[in-house]
This record gives C-alpha cells, sequence and structure tokens, in this order.
C-alpha cells in the first residue's frame, strides 16, 4: 500500500496560497497585467492539487530568500 505524503511539507516546497478573487484583482490591477502574462503552474502540479486549487486560480508563493529575506511570486493555474 501506498503511504500517503503531504508535498506541502517538504523543507524544499514554498508556501502556496490560493488568492480569493478580491486579492487576485487587485494584484493584476497593481501590476497592470492580465492572468495570463503572469507565469503558469499546472492544474496537474502535486502542491496544486494538495491546497485544492483550480484552474484560473492565482497563487502565491511565498519563499525564503538569502538575499531578499522574503520573495513572493504569483502562478496562474491552467488546466493541463
Amino acid at each position: 500500500m501506498p503511504v500517503e505524503f503531504d508535498v506541502r511539507q517538504h523543507v524544499l516546497v514554498p508556501k502556496h496560497e490560493i488568492l480569493s478573487k478580491e486579492k487576485a484583482r487587485e494584484i493584476l490591477k497593481r501590476y497592470k497585467i492580465s492572468p495570463h502574462q503572469l507565469p503558469i503552474i499546472r492544474s496537474s502540479d502535486p502542491v496544486v492539487k494538495a491546497i485544492g486549487a483550480k484552474p484560473d486560480d492565482i497563487l502565491r508563493i511565498t519563499r525564503n530568500s538569502p538575499t531578499a529575506g522574503r520573495a513572493i511570486m504569483y502562478r496562474y493555474v491552467i488546466e493541463e
């Protein structure tokens, strides 16, 4: 039997969050872009599945950075 593993608990996987529709609009407006101009992440990605994100969602990914302290990036979820 396979052992269940939560990929989000791995030390190399940064924090992923689904943005609310309102927060996503704010981010797009701030950067004057459309969702399709963001880097993509596929709906088949293990973290996307683990957090329950769906196509057209925008994710905020927060990772620790030795130079910046904390780096925030955004990804647009697309269909497989």
